[in-house]
């Protein structure tokens, strides 16, 4: 009950951070509400601190480095905050989810190293964070490698969806902290984190079946008449999975930030302070929703890309089972002619 209680009061801290950060947009002359939450959810140059009922000259500003190298002849524009072309500027500036994803790395790295049973001469762990850990890695071990990609495989492919999962849950969870954002909001992420899965599926397929097998499987067995069709159909659906994988991530991460700044957005939209007794109530049961949704969205990633490469290694058994089963055709026709001729001699 205790620890339910301080969940729940860090909750409305949570909330009310977000109210007030909102109080202080408004104090500051915003009314445009959906300025204001894309602003909050958008990615940025600068890190900016919000300080609740405002701060005298304006909130705190960190700008982070911009990094831009001009590739083409006109060059980067002058302008740090226009958008720089990728034909003409290669931009690698320090952006605020770029941030985060440094963060959310180190936590990832700090836990792993801190808090996992690291005593091999005791069995059990000990320590309600180092059960909570070992109890988290062997159901991604066990319940999503080994079972969607097989006991012989499943094992080498681990570590990576450890890291995915651990990775994208520390990204979920820093935008629920006041001053923190999702980094997991942003397209740009997601499409990495897919195509970290997209070649990994790639490797798995082509190392357990071969290159030979591999193309193989793309012309989907059909007679060779109907590969110009059946080969671009493949090739698409080699694409699709990491682009649900980009879109999935995406849009659940961002869809509730933007529910819980619309529904404390009610206050202002409504020019009236009794709103709040039913927005902040609504905000608050979603933001505990995303507390849930994060875990999802991590675990929903991590099975996905555990059966992507499942699917991938499923094309090298695929083969084995239809050589297998060639040759024990050809054994059945074996025992049976010499049935056949023992027969005869009988006879």
């Amino acid at each position: 009950m205790r620890g339910m209680a301080m969940t729940v009061a860090r909750g409305v801290v949570a909330v009310v951070a977000l109210l007030t950060g909102a109080v202080a947009f408004g104090a500051g002359g915003g009314d445009d509400v959906p300025g204001y939450i894309m602003h909050h959810v958008s990615d940025s140059s600068e890190y900016e601190f919000e300080i609740p009922l405002g701060a005298p000259g304006g909130n705190p500003l960190i700008h982070l480095p911009v990094i831009r190298i001009p590739i083409g002849g006109a060059g980067c524009p002058a302008d740090i905050h226009a958008h720089a072309p990728l034909t003409e500027c290669l931009d690698l500036s320090i952006t605020k989810h770029t941030v985060m994803m440094w963060i959310a790395a180190a936590l990832l790295l700090l836990v792993m190293f801190l808090f996992p049973h690291r005593n091999k001469k005791e069995l059990v762990a000990k320590g309600k964070a180092a059960n909570f850990i070992e109890l988290l890695v062997v159901f991604v071990r066990d319940e999503i490698a080994i079972k969607n990609i097989g006991k012989e495989y499943g094992p080498r492919y681990t570590p990576y969806l450890l890291s995915a999962f651990f990775f994208i849950l520390f990204m979920n969870l820093l935008g629920l902290f006041p001053w923190m954002a999702t980094a997991t909001a942003n397209l740009a992420v997601t499409l990495a984190m897919a195509l970290c899965t997209f070649f990994l599926t790639q490797y798995a397929s082509i190392k357990a079946a071969g290159i030979g097998p591999f193309l193989k499987h793309l012309t989907g067995g059909v007679h060779w008449a109907l590969w110009p069709i059946m080969v671009p159909v493949e090739i698409l659906g080699l694409f699709t999975k990491p682009f649900a994988l980009t879109v999935r991530l995406f849009a659940n991460m961002l869809a509730g930030h933007v529910v819980i700044f619309f529904l404390l957005g009610l206050i202002f939209i409504l020019q009236h302070p009794a709103v709040a007794i039913i927005s902040v109530p609504l905000a608050l049961a979603i933001y505990f929703l995303e507390l849930f949704v994060a875990f999802v969205q991590a675990y929903i990633f991590t099975m996905l890309s555990a059966l992507f490469i499942g699917m991938g290694v499923a094309v090298a058994h695929h083969d084995d089972h239809g050589h297998g089963a060639q040759d024990d055709h050809a054994d059945h026709h074996k025992e049976g002619a010499h049935n056949h001729d023992h027969g005869k001699a009988h006879a």
